[in-house]
């Protein structure tokens, strides 16, 4: 039968969403007051470790408007609360204990010390003021190698050491591959490299809230999170709430990046006090709270070791890594550079494979999850590397990748670090890219530029990255000791007059699951896209789910709801067989409709609906309802692909970058909506490239954030950055029926090694090999004074 219906699924639909988020007629945690509300305060230690000596509370709790002042030993008298850890990823990983409010000592400046209750936001923040601590001064240490070194001040003395774990994966004892040690000892051509992650803060546009309503016995909460089914489950294992008991509610949410994939003191802190007084309390951080308190992105130290032939054929990698977790672990802090472990090889057919990552304690902010989590650190190494290792060779950079990388009928193809890779074609997305960014002429005009010495140089950047998408399966997550699984869940509610409710365990904050959950069903169903709803964010009506991370969504979330719709059909074949006097087994499905084969005789779902409404004539037996419910694990990970491509203008006198021209074409696999795919990829350009220009979190040497506003902490506008070329080339997933894979984190994982590959690029010849992160002016021009002998 030939469609007479335009398919939603491919189509470039503005989203449902935008509507009332651009016009802020929509409500965010901090938009909501309830009666008899409160509002909390936090006050935070100035030090970054200090004993706390004396703590007096009384002035503040006299101030107008103050209900209450409550420190360590009024919340949490007997020492026992601590905030909750899901990755441990060895058995003897340190976990000291994260209190709500520090009671004898604080271990970063930001920590909190004390809480005030107040009838008003503003009187909470006065009365922080009236409070009286006195710190005794202990040593802080701040640097990784310098906490791990010999006599170095321990951020937990408790603990007797700095190091929190040591985790290791080698090909040699895994099976996957050849010893490394022996690679790189018979090797024709070794290179030893040393790049830095610096520390990075989410910023993103809505800070951090919560509001928690007491009634009675049941606890609601309303919180800016990516995480409403952990919180729930974490709050309810940390404070001992009765988990049936607490109902987590992720209204619309202004951005995550993975900084809100947290359990935060806060939030723990807001459900104590309102079951104290009896009273809804809200918390609202400042925007510098923010910046202090919130936890930061990245921040290692990377020591790579590749092993090569003379014709540049990549024989053995060794990857050391220091990653900073700060002064605590985070939710799943520990367990980031983890996920990098699996993409150093990237798209490389590399023999022979060794990491080996050291966690280490400083007197920081913690560090977790930031957008892409483990995977662009492990791109931005590889791909540094590669650029490093043509150099070295006297080769073209994309010709030393193309020798390389997994050919397209090598797939599906098991890499050196175990994970399969179901699909590819890194030739066609590069030829492409290659097409629309003039890779030859570019050449061309950078050899004049060296000849003539122009003192504004062009350098051109190549990445070509794969990533692991899909945060699952579940086996595999047990396989590295993490505290859940990695299935998604999703309900489908025909509605009596065939209007159709989607319930989806991912909660959005900004990806735009509501119009490609949307089309995804409108398409599976034959229902019109207006005449869905997708409910989201709320454990009472999605109970069931693990919200959204590590670009999981659309792989695991939306391939639930395909699968929910399906049993909805099949709930309904035989209802419509029953209407249609004729077997189920005769009944073909599309566009809406079941029909008799090889007739005309047909009925529409949305009349199965109704019949089932009314239940008058039914099959014996069959329930009248055709809701249906899928709890879906995947069988893979999902690995989308591309190769981005920077043209950089640096002027030699000023150390001034311009990017000139960026290309990128990613392989997503299978496209719901090309808008929102395209808006996926620009945002993730924009933190990648803010890495790699402009963004650092950095600290003096007392431990004091020195980038605790906007005002020093420089994140790019719109004038900051560059048109962007993006196409597509498309490789469908084998392992899931839509054949989607992720988009969230691509960009970002991608462009960051382009932009700094292609400032290396335009100087090389002037003796630079490097310059760290972010390539200010300042850096890049000591780099090059540092090159060519001169004071910096």
């Amino acid at each position: 039968m030939t469609s007479t219906i335009e398919p939603e699924v491919g189509r470039a639909r503005l989203r449902k969403e935008d509507a009332r988020l651009i016009t802020g007629r929509t409500r965010w945690t901090d938009n909501i007051a309830l009666p008899g509300m409160l509002h909390l305060a936090v006050l935070r230690s100035p030090l970054a470790h200090a004993r706390i000596t004396s703590l007096d509370v009384s002035a503040a709790r006299e101030l107008p408007g103050v209900i209450a002042v409550y420190t360590a030993a009024d919340l949490d008298p007997e020492g026992q609360i601590g905030m909750p850890c899901a990755w441990p990823i060895t058995e003897d990983m340190k976990h000291p204990r994260r209190p709500v409010l520090a009671a004898d000592t604080v271990n970063f400046a930001g920590e909190g010390v004390a809480v005030v209750v107040a009838r008003s936001a503003y009187e909470a923040q006065d009365a922080l003021e009236a409070i009286e601590v006195d710190y005794d001064e202990l040593p802080v240490v701040l640097g990784m190698e310098d906490a791990l070194a010999e006599g170095a001040p321990l951020v937990h003395e408790e603990l007797g050491t700095n190091r929190n774990a040591l985790w290791v994966f080698d090909s040699g004892e895994a099976g996957s591959g050849g010893d490394v040690e022996q690679a790189i000892a018979e090797a024709e051509v070794t290179l030893h490299r040393r790049f830095r992650q610096q520390r990075l803060v989410p910023s993103f546009m809505e800070p951090r809230s919560c509001v928690v309503d007491p009634t009675g016995p049941q606890l609601t909460m309303w919180s800016a999170t990516q995480i409403p089914h952990i919180l729930k489950t974490m709050s309810a294992a940390t404070l001992g709430i009765p988990e049936h008991k607490l109902r987590v509610i992720a209204p619309d949410v202004g951005g995550g990046f993975g900084g809100k994939i947290a359990v935060l003191p806060e939030e723990m802190t807001a459900l104590i006090v309102a079951q104290k007084l009896g009273r809804p309390v809200k918390w609202t951080e400042s925007r510098s709270d923010a910046m202090v308190t919130a936890h930061h992105g990245r921040d290692q130290v990377q020591d790579l070791t590749v092993s090569a032939t003379r014709d540049g054929r990549i024989t053995g990698l060794k990857v050391e890594l220091l990653a900073d977790m700060g002064a605590y672990l985070g939710l799943v802090g520990p367990g980031v550079p983890i996920l990098g472990a699996f993409m150093f090889n990237a798209i490389y057919k590399i023999p022979a494979y060794r990491f080996a990552c050291t966690n280490v304690f400083t007197n920081t902010t913690l560090t977790d999850a930031y957008r892409g989590a483990g995977r662009p650190e492990a791109t931005f190494a590889i791909e540094r590397m590669m650029d490093e290792l043509a150099a070295e060779l006297g080769m073209d950079p994309m010709e030393l990748r193309e020798k390389n990388w997994i050919k397209h009928e090598e797939f599906p193809y098991t890499t050196v670090a175990t994970l399969t890779y179901d699909s590819g074609n890194y030739e066609a997305a590069t030829a492409r890219a290659r097409e629309l960014f003039d890779y030859e002429g570019l050449r061309r005009e950078q050899e004049r530029r060296r000849a003539s010495g122009d003192p504004v140089q062009l350098g051109i950047g190549i990445s070509t990255y794969t990533e692991m998408c899909g945060l699952a399966p579940s086996r595999v997550l047990g396989s590295l000791s993490y505290g859940a699984g990695g299935w998604e869940h999703a309900a489908i509610r025909m509605l009596p007059f065939g209007k159709v409710e989607v319930v989806t365990g991912a909660s959005a904050h900004g990806q735009g699951h509501e119009t490609a959950w949307s089309q995804i069903v409108a398409d599976r169903l034959g229902v019109p896209f207006d005449d869905i709803e997708i409910l989201h964010g709320d454990t009472h009506s999605s109970h069931k789910g693990l919200d959204t991370y590590g670009s999981r969504s659309l792989a695991v979330g939306g391939i639930a709801v395909v699968k929910a719709a399906e049993k909805v059909i099949e709930k309904a074949r035989v209802i419509a067989a029953h209407m249609m006097e004729c077997s189920p087994d005769d009944l073909e499905f599309a566009e809406g409709r079941f029909t008799v084969r090889g007739t005309e005789s047909a009925t529409a779902l949305t009349d199965v609906a109704t019949a089932v409404f009314t239940a008058h004539d039914l099959p014996d037996g069959v329930e009248p309802s055709l809701d249906s419910e899928v709890t879906y694990d995947p069988e893979n990970f999902s690995f989308p692909h591309g190769t981005h491509l920077c043209a950089a203008e640096v002027d030699t006198e000023t150390g001034q970058v311009r990017l000139r021209s960026y290309v990128c074409v990613d392989d997503v696999g299978a496209v719901v909506n090309p808008l929102i795919v395209e808006g996926q990829v620009h945002g993730g350009l924009a933190q990648g490239i803010a890495q790699a220009l402009f963004e650092e979190a950095t600290y003096d040497e007392s431990g004091t954030l020195t980038t605790g506003s906007f005002a020093d902490y420089l994140v790019p506008s719109a004038a900051d950055l560059p048109s962007f070329t993006t196409d597509r080339t498309e490789t469908p997933s084998t392992t899931n029926p839509l054949g989607v894979k992720g988009v969230g984190e691509a960009g970002t994982i991608a462009s960051t090694p382009a932009v700094v590959n292609a400032v290396v690029d335009a100087l090389r010849h002037l003796g630079v090999s490097d310059v760290e992160m972010p390539c200010s002016p300042m850096r890049v021009w000591s780099a090059i004074r540092s090159a060519q002998g001169g004071a910096r």
